[in-house]
């Protein structure tokens, strides 16, 4: 009976069809979004996700992959190589002049490739090999993740290389399956002939990237199996395009919209009417001179007014100066405060300059913000609180004249993760400036404060690490020309109601002009033990690469809680400085343990071993005695982003402190 059912079933249509479509590839699915599950190494309850995109269409295509310029890998030669693909392709799609080209940092650049179905995995990928050089401490977390900007996943590289954890040694060449896709059946009859991983980056959305590239919303979404608009920085998504893919330009803002122009005269006919045209052109040149003429007598007429006006002035302002000064500067309006200057000419005319902007304060108002500077005020050292118009303010007092450099510096530094200057005033030999207030305090305050105050939870200390180097790479790639803070330390990042952190205290900051070539010398080495790189110690050697060492000491107080400089023998007076430490803790054996006992016992196990690894060997490349060996900030910068991205969707109960194999034992 059974055996007759079963011949009935077997020959029944429904049956047919049906096994049928168990056997054959699924043509018409699309490709799941890895949803940051390539974080957790060995858990491997996502393989069909983390390993790559299912083969579902064709077995072969050309696809193509989105790369951050970054050095090293920042032209055409060095993408190619790193990626495995055509250098010349790379530098016709991407309008480069040469193979040799430098392309700027962080630009997003197209890469085009061939995508096939792995020999037994069932998954599409394009195929790199990397070469373990034994520079730096490597694993496949950090090889994905970092190098290869998660277009591969430590899940796929441990699948498809014999090499275990504990067992990358130099010059080992590692199998890189970087995710890449052909189109279903679906999208290809709905014209779409090219699926492109794109890396998703701050503040995208799907809609944004469909629009970047010329798709839909729809098509990205179904494509990728969106059931939300929830994706992460720095994770790939497949972007279905119905024609190739052209370099990508980020479209600046709109420029200030040029002085129109009157329309141009139209031609003179030669052959007639030339007494006439003649004519016309004697008017014009009359009425251009008339208005020149009119334009010189108005000009005379301000320039006096103005002169007559500023002597008005000035003798008014003598009525006003404060009885304890002999100079005072005109106040601006009568609701900004006035400030009262030192004797000294020097100081007067390199504050003119520097003050435009800012608001000059009168001593007595500040007296009065302050409560006469009372120690209930008083924040720390020399810096107290104010409220000023109802609103909070710190008032830093400076004995002595404030640097006029420094006052113009912060004047023209706009960036969120640095602290505004808001005013200041100058009586009696010492300075008072204003900025924001900082309502939660300094880092310093929160890792190392005798009666510290709750501790900070991993994600914070990742997105201050961000923020300190948002500031950086401000100061050293955009603001012009470019400054090095050099006084970078955990008591001068300060931070803000929701925790968002500023750099403070630029009273050492040095400008970088174009002919330093990135590179002075000075005498007169300053600053804080502990954060001070080598090069600068011994040979008063200054570039950008001195405030990357002592942001490398701030990620590393930051994960430890330890302070940059610590006592090991009272009686001997030992020190140890945390740039050095780090060095024990990722050589050798047990790096697993060393790091947990070295990670800030505050914590406990809420954070991710894994990351906290990346971030340990981040902050160990940023204190390296060789200064060549440091990354620039920029690159710091890339790897912080994808450490928060990845750090944003981490909860507790994902514990990777145990369930996790990328470090060794």
């Amino acid at each position: 009976m059974a055996a007759r059912t079963l011949h009935s079933l077997s020959t029944s249509p429904l049956f047919l069809l049906l096994l049928l479509s168990a056997l054959s590839p699924p043509t018409k699915a699309q490709q799941p979004y890895v949803n940051n599950h390539q974080l957790a190494c060995e858990n491997r309850d996502f393989d069909n996700i983390t390993n790559g995109f299912t083969c579902n269409g064709p077995r072969s295509c050309r696809s193509y992959l989105t790369f951050w310029s970054l050095p090293p890998y920042n032209t055409p030669n060095s993408i190619a190589t790193l990626l495995n693909a055509s250098a010349a392709e790379i530098q016709t799609l991407n309008n480069l002049t040469s193979l040799t080209t430098t392309i700027p940092t962080r630009r997003l650049v197209v890469i085009p490739t061939t995508c096939s179905c792995s020999g037994g995995g069932g998954f599409y990928q394009h195929n790199a090999t990397y070469r373990l050089s034994g520079e730096r401490q490597e694993t496949y977390f950090s090889i994905a993740n970092d190098t290869y900007q998660a277009l591969s996943t430590c899940q796929a590289m441990m699948s498809q290389n014999p090499y275990g954890e504990r067992n990358l040694t130099a010059g080992l060449n590692l199998l890189v399956p970087l995710r890449c896709a052909c189109p279903t059946a679906n999208q290809t009859a709905a014209g779409f002939r090219y699926l492109l991983t794109y890396l998703v980056a701050q503040g995208d959305s799907v809609s944004a990237i469909a629009e970047m590239f010329r798709s839909s919303t729809p098509a990205v979404s179904s494509g990728n199996e969106l059931t939300s608009d929830n994706i992460y920085f720095f994770t790939p998504l497949l972007v279905p395009l119905r024609t190739e893919p052209t370099r990508i330009v980020i479209t600046p803002p709109s420029p200030t919209p040029p002085v129109a122009t009157p329309p141009q005269s139209p031609p003179v006919d030669p052959q007639g009417g030339s007494s006439s045209s003649h004519k016309w052109i004697y008017i014009g040149v009359g009425i251009g001179a008339g208005l020149l003429l009119l334009i010189s007598i108005l000009s005379l007429y301000f320039c006096y007014y103005k002169r007559s006006s500023k002597t008005a002035s000035l003798i008014e302002q003598n009525k006003l100066t404060d009885s304890s000064t002999k100079r005072s500067l005109p106040t601006t309006s009568t609701n900004q405060w006035s400030i009262a200057l030192s004797n000294s000419s020097d100081t007067t005319s390199g504050l003119k300059s520097a003050i435009e902007s800012l608001t000059l304060y009168r001593f007595s108002d500040l007296q009065s913000a302050t409560l006469n500077f009372s120690e209930e005020n008083k924040i720390k050292g020399s810096v107290y609180k104010a409220t000023i118009n109802g609103d909070d303010a710190a008032v830093k007092v400076i004995k002595g004249d404030v640097s006029s450099s420094e006052i113009s510096l912060l004047k023209k530094l706009n960036h969120s993760n640095i602290i505004r200057l808001s005013g200041f005033c100058i009586r009696e030999g010492a300075s008072y400036l204003v900025y924001e207030y900082s309502e939660n305090g300094s880092v310093s305050d929160w890792l190392h404060s005798s009666n510290k105050k709750k501790s900070l939870t991993w994600r914070q200390r990742v997105e201050i690490c961000r923020d300190i180097a948002e500031a950086l790479d401000y100061l050293h790639n955009y603001v012009t020309p470019p400054h090095i803070h050099k006084n970078l330390e955990s008591n001068n990042v300060l931070l803000d109601s929701n925790f968002k952190a500023k750099i403070s205290n630029f009273g050492v900051a040095r400008i970088l002009d174009e002919g330093d070539l990135d590179l002075q010398l000075t005498r007169h080495v300053e600053g804080t033990q502990g954060y001070l790189a080598p090069e600068y110690v011994e040979n008063g050697v200054i570039t950008p690469k001195l405030d990357v060492f002592a942001f490398g000491v701030v990620v590393l107080e930051l994960l430890s809680g330890k302070e940059a400089v610590t006592t090991v023998d009272k009686e001997e007076k030992e020190e140890m400085l945390l740039c050095r430490e780090i060095n024990n803790v990722l050589g050798g054996e047990n790096v697993r343990e060393k790091l947990k006992e070295f990670m800030d016992s505050s914590l406990g196990d809420e954070y991710p071993l894994e990351l906290a690894f990346t971030m340990a060997q981040l902050a160990k490349s940023c204190v390296a005695p060789d200064i060549n060996s440091r990354p620039s900030i920029a690159q710091v910068l890339t790897t912080l982003l994808m450490i928060v991205s990845s750090s944003i969707d981490w909860e507790p109960s994902h514990d990777l402190l145990h369930d996790s194999g990328s470090l060794g034992n």
